[in-house]
């Protein structure tokens, strides 16, 4: 991709600033009209529900690992400079923090993607929860949670074992990984006909997919091409999140880069999209109990997600689509402990079978999209 035409008029953290924003817009638009969210997935999974909502992350998924290992196979990503892959990265830190991450993300009832593009359509249980995620999340980056997070993160990196790539350790090839990805892909067209899921439901998630390779495309573009060092990266909300937070509170002429604009973009994507489909709805907390489970989800988010290196989509879809070692931990950790802390949470006698499976933020969306009872996916 030939950016020579922006780099001559504009300067450089404006192009990748933008470049974040134009890739958060169109994955908040899909996202939310998808309804893509590893937490439903990971619920219907446990309770053996293979519809629509597991269909979505899964093609989601599928898309992504599937257009960026064509990328890379083409050369027009260069995958080992990214940060997962380039620098030692902590085991200890992806497992635990995945296992906090999941839990957490029960808890809250949506990982940190979904509650930003709930408060988009005016979901102020999901806005406040996001805001806490921020703040944990800086907090363990460069605040007083650091030394823990260091800590926990020391205790066994790659560096102990030469390396995060994992199609390296299992001699994997772009054709073996490509036609995985396809199986995955095949299996959510599978469940998504089964269950008679929409078509525009399913094309959004892939397209909420293809902005993964999208954002590596382009900052690949933009660190081959541009005078200034880039980081090689992709859509994730931990760090961008932190980001996106102190340039709120901090004075002008704070740093602009790709992550800066996710997060803004994402959630603009997210509002603009819920206008158009009459989706914007205030929502508010239930009482005093609902209010701490979810600051306490959300904060088991921002210090999980921080100490793995990555959220349910930082780890979980950009890590894995370029199958980082450190990622796939991180992914299995969530799904792990996602279903596990259902489970316990399943056992209290005052929650319904509805409620237990139907995110509630999600039920009056969810109603209208799909023609099955939303209690079977």
């Amino acid at each position: 991709m030939d950016l020579t035409f922006f780099l001559d008029r504009f300067s450089e953290p404006w192009i990748l600033t933008a470049g974040g924003l134009t890739v958060g817009v169109i994955f908040g638009a899909f996202a939310q009209q998808s309804r893509f969210c590893l937490r439903a997935a990971a619920l219907d999974f446990v309770h053996g529900i293979f519809g629509v909502r597991l269909s979505v992350w899964l093609m989601t998924f599928s898309a992504a690992v599937l257009g960026t290992q064509i990328l890379v196979a083409l050369g027009e990503v260069q995958a080992n400079e990214a940060r997962q892959l380039a620098s030692p990265q902590s085991l200890s830190g992806a497992a635990i923090g995945g296992l906090l991450f999941g839990a957490g993300m029960i808890l809250a009832r949506g990982c940190a993607s979904r509650l930003l593009v709930l408060s988009a359509t005016g979901n102020l249980r999901a806005l406040l929860s996001g805001l806490v995620f921020a703040v944990m999340a800086q907090a363990s980056l460069r605040g007083i949670l650091t030394p823990v997070r260091e800590w926990i993160a020391g205790w066994w990196t790659t560096a102990d074992i030469g390396g995060n790539n994992l199609m390296e350790f299992l001699s994997m090839s772009f054709t073996i990984t490509i036609l995985l990805s396809l199986m995955w892909l095949a299996a959510g067209i599978f469940f998504a006909f089964r269950s008679r899921a929409p078509l525009w439901q399913m094309i959004a998630a892939l397209i909420t997919g293809l902005t993964i390779p999208l954002a590596w495309w382009f900052t690949s573009s933009m660190a081959l091409q541009a005078f200034d060092p880039v980081l090689i990266e992709a859509v994730t909300f931990t760090g961008p999140s932190a980001d996106a937070l102190m340039l709120f509170l901090s004075p002008p002429g704070s740093t602009l880069d790709f992550n800066v604009g996710v997060v803004p973009g994402v959630f603009l994507g997210s509002f603009v999209a819920a206008l158009l489909a009459r989706e914007l709805a205030l929502q508010g907390f239930e009482g005093g109990k609902s209010m701490a489970r979810y600051m306490t989800g959300a904060a088991m988010m921002g210090f999980g997600g921080m100490l793995a290196g990555g959220c349910a989509v930082g780890a979980g879809v950009t890590g894995a689509s370029i199958v980082a070692l450190t990622a796939w931990i991180t992914l299995t950790c969530i799904w792990f402990s996602a279903m596990v802390t259902d489970r316990l949470i399943e056992a209290q006698p005052k929650k319904t079978a509805e409620q237990r499976i139907v995110p509630e933020e999600d039920m009056v969306q969810e109603t209208a999209l799909q023609p099955v009872p939303v209690s079977r996916g």
